[in-house]
């Protein structure tokens, strides 16, 4: 922690739900962001947009948060929304079909409260452009370069991620330095297609699901499992079911669904899970990553 930051005190964060600290772990370190890292006393730092911000578990099951000094009026305002927590994610899981899957009952009773995040949509799509073939602790060291070499630096310690309007001006050289490989090319294509479309990224809001993952998937390097990714995580849309390495595994165990297709798998997943089909995934996600080898 960086001796100079002058931090907020600690103040309660009002959530629908209580949320332990394993669940508020898997939240924050899940596969959703790639931008938070633990401190030994079990508290959670992050950045995301133009906010730092420190997370800690109370122990009435609740979350307290600070945030540097200078930042504290972009944080009060940008933190309950990050976190959804105008959103009884408790109450959308109990629509889920949990009492015909037993499966997906085990999965909510070992996460209770887990929430999704309400991320920056061009944010997200820069750190799941990133994620093609890597692990998560993998993505948040290409993040976490990306933001330190090309992002302004918003306290003494802590970058923002570079725009995609400043990644334009990034040559993929300086890019593949940040450890993303064969990613930087898809960075740089992606930045000078959206540099030369004010707002096509965000029109994405307006579009129905299928044609918004369509669109998506026309830039550079962007396929259905990060297109839904960013969907799900960048613009809110619950009906988006990405479908990685763990969801084929966990829909292969679980639901007969071997030798599927991940396309195939995701259509299945947004019938049998229904409207809120990304929210049952990421108990999935988090179930298959925890307990898939017991």
């Amino acid at each position: 922690m960086p001796s100079r930051l002058s931090w907020t005190d600690w103040q309660p964060l009002p959530l629908p739900e209580p949320l332990t600290a394993p669940v508020l772990a898997e939240v924050l370190d899940g596969g959703q962001a790639f931008r938070w890292s633990p401190e030994a006393d079990g508290t959670w730092q992050g950045v995301w947009d133009d906010c730092v911000v420190q997370l800690q578990p109370a122990g009435d099951g609740g979350v307290r948060w600070r945030t540097p000094r200078p930042l504290a009026a972009t944080a009060a305002s940008k933190l309950a929304a990050y976190l959804g927590a105008a959103t009884g994610f408790a109450r959308l899981a109990d629509e889920l079909p949990w009492r015909s899957d037993a499966h997906l009952a085990r999965c909510l009773a070992a996460f209770p409260g887990l929430r999704l995040l309400r991320q920056p949509l061009g944010e997200t799509l820069l750190c799941f452009l990133c994620s093609a073939t890597k692990q998560i602790v993998q993505i948040r060291q290409m993040v976490a370069l990306l933001a330190r070499r090309h992002g302004r630096e918003l306290a003494p310690g802590f970058h923002r991620l570079p725009t995609w309007a400043e990644l334009a001006a990034v040559s993929e050289t300086d890019l593949r330095a940040c450890q993303l490989g064969f990613r930087a090319g898809y960075v740089v294509q992606t930045a000078r297609f959206l540099a030369d479309r004010p707002g096509w990224l965000e029109s994405l809001s307006d579009l129905p699901h299928a044609a918004a993952q369509a669109r998506l998937q026309e830039l550079p390097g962007v396929g259905e499992k990060i297109a839904d990714c960013v969907l799900l995580f960048g613009a809110g849309r619950l009906e988006a079911f990405p479908v990685d390495v763990w969801i084929l595994r966990a829909m292969a165990r679980h639901y007969g669904l071997e030798g599927w297709a991940p396309r195939q798998v995701a259509h299945f997943g947004r019938v049998h899970f229904g409207p809120l089909a990304g929210l049952a995934q990421q108990y999935l996600f988090a179930w298959e990553r925890t307990h898939g080898r017991d």
